[in-house]
């Protein structure tokens, strides 16, 4: 895990391009170029902090949270992929679960382990983390309390002998869910009188109505992630409704300081239910000082990038929500380049029917339900993927698909989007009702060599069963030809219903 280090980058300079004018719903821009220094630079799609073995290649962790382990229907387990020069392998691999030696709990029914993923430093010793959330887990009689459980990296790997328990410590309630959304990053020091001396990542938490934040105490051996004094209420964020539940969570750098930002998504409920928001919080020395970053529409999908070359992170929102265009749409948000943060007006607005974009847009695509970043052609800027689990393949309803939007120094371009479906000859398997395939979205470089293939899961395949399809990256991004797929017996692990791919960590 590559962090934001100290004032060594603080004579870094780059090249940006300042997004000036764009098209109204077409997805065009222009821009012209300008120059300046870049103190703190992106921590978006670059630096990716999913290297549990500490060989400099990303692995890969999928949640299947309704793996029936040991007899408890929706248990829940996780898969691990180490990968190497060769790529994504599935021969040298883990599957972790609460019924894992030394793992702590026990697999129960309806617990749902591995329904949210993250990954990061969590102790600073050059091997990145795995947090694993149980928002069903029951708490001392409480109904999904939900915990989480850290799994330690090492030169082996991740091992359930090397694992914590997290939850929240100020009190678990019934129906919480702590753990449905977890992101880790350096969102402030561990000991804010020393703000450089310990490069540890903290975790994010998600409950339905609250976020947390954990942190490993400085100075200290012990592996046991503590609760932060700074809990942040879903009553206390602006919605478009009367009332807010949180869903995901997305970091980048989107202003010019050390510190990674957060943007934290939800849904309002009430009597007007379901439309999106985004809340985006600064990073700063001390837990106690992050600081507003602004609101923004739309949501609940989120990622994070550096699309327009200034060096500090861009963010897009997936709006599916109530109140969303048709079909589903997303938007670029713009990092300022100075300690602001994102531009409060949209840079670019996408939709199945902007121009250059294959398909059409229809009730229920769902068309921004998930989202990741990486550049799929090599040239040095981020490309998008967009997953549409509600995608009609001809006559078969949500059967999903995956589209790809090819980066440029404006944001998007509308030339070379490409769209990818179980319909193609080169992509294994048939479209059927309820695949959801792009329901999660993942590029991913796991060979090294500078160009991120997709990950495009299926939780709903083979009636919940779950699979996920690897497609090959080449100099003109994605292609289909050479594609594959696995599911978790692949990997040893339980099949029926696991809805294996629900959650693959960004």
């Amino acid at each position: 895990m590559r962090h934001i280090t100290s004032s060594a980058l603080m004579t870094a300079v780059l090249t940006t391009a300042a997004l000036l004018t764009v098209g109204a719903g077409d997805g065009t821009a222009s821009a012209a170029p300008s120059a300046g220094p870049v103190p703190f630079p992106s921590i978006g799609w670059q630096q990716r902090n999913c290297d549990y073995d500490g060989d400099g290649t990303d692995d890969v962790l999928i949640g299947a949270p309704g793996g029936t382990v040991s007899g408890a229907t929706g248990a829940g387990y996780v898969t691990v992929q180490y990968s190497s020069a060769g790529g994504l392998s599935t021969t040298d691999r883990s599957v972790l679960h609460q019924d894992t030696a030394s793992v702590p709990g026990g697999a129960e029914a309806g617990d749902g382990f591995g329904r949210a993923v993250a990954s990061g430093d969590l102790d600073n010793d050059g091997y990145d983390d795995a947090v694993v959330g149980i928002p069903g887990e029951d708490l001392a009689g409480l109904s999904d309390a939900g915990g989480a459980v850290v799994f330690w990296g090492s030169p082996t790997g991740l091992h359930g002998s090397d694992s914590t328990w997290l939850e929240n410590t100020d009190g678990p309630r019934a129906g919480a869910h702590f753990g449905r959304a977890l992101e880790a990053a350096r969102y402030f020091a561990p000991d804010p009188a020393a703000p450089d001396a310990d490069l540890r990542d903290s975790v994010a938490v998600l409950e339905d109505d609250a976020l947390l934040f954990f942190t490993t105490p400085p100075g200290g051996t012990a592996r046991q992630p503590e609760l932060s004094e700074r809990t942040i209420r879903a009553r206390d964020v602006p919605s478009p409704g009367p009332g807010f539940e949180f869903r995901n969570l997305s970091h980048g750098n989107y202003n010019e300081d050390p510190w990674a930002d957060l943007a934290v998504s939800g849904v309002s409920t009430g009597d007007r239910p379901g439309a999106g928001s985004v809340q985006v919080l600064h990073g700063a020395p001390d837990v106690s000082g992050l600081g507003d970053g602004g609101t923004f529409p739309g949501g609940p999908a989120v990622v994070s990038g550096d699309w327009d070359g200034t060096g500090q992170d861009d963010l897009v929102i997936g709006d599916t929500g109530a109140g969303s265009p048709l079909g589903g749409g997303i938007t670029l948000y713009l990092g300022r380049g100075d300690l602001a943060g994102l531009e409060p007006e949209p840079a670019q607005y996408w939709t199945q029917d902007s121009d250059g974009v294959p398909g059409v847009a229809e009730a229920g695509d769902r068309w921004g339900a998930d989202l990741s970043a990486g550049d799929t052609d090599g040239d040095g800027h981020p490309d998008l993927a967009v997953g549409a689990p509600g995608e009609d393949i001809g006559s078969v309803p949500d059967a999903g698909a995956v589209w790809v939007l090819r980066g440029d120094p404006t944001g998007f371009t509308r030339a070379g989007a490409k769209s990818f479906d179980q319909q193609l000859a080169d992509i294994p398997g048939t479209a059927e009702t309820s695949d959801r395939w792009g329901g999660q979205v993942r590029l991913i470089d796991a060979d090294k060599d500078g160009r991120f293939g997709l990950l495009a899961a299926a939780p709903g395949e083979n009636t919940d069963d779950g699979f996920v399809w690897v497609l090959p990256a080449s100099s003109s991004g994605l292609v289909a030809k050479g594609s594959w797929t696995y599911d978790g017996a692949r990997l040893g692990a339980p099949v029926a219903d696991a809805r294996f791919g629900a959650a693959v960590d960004e």
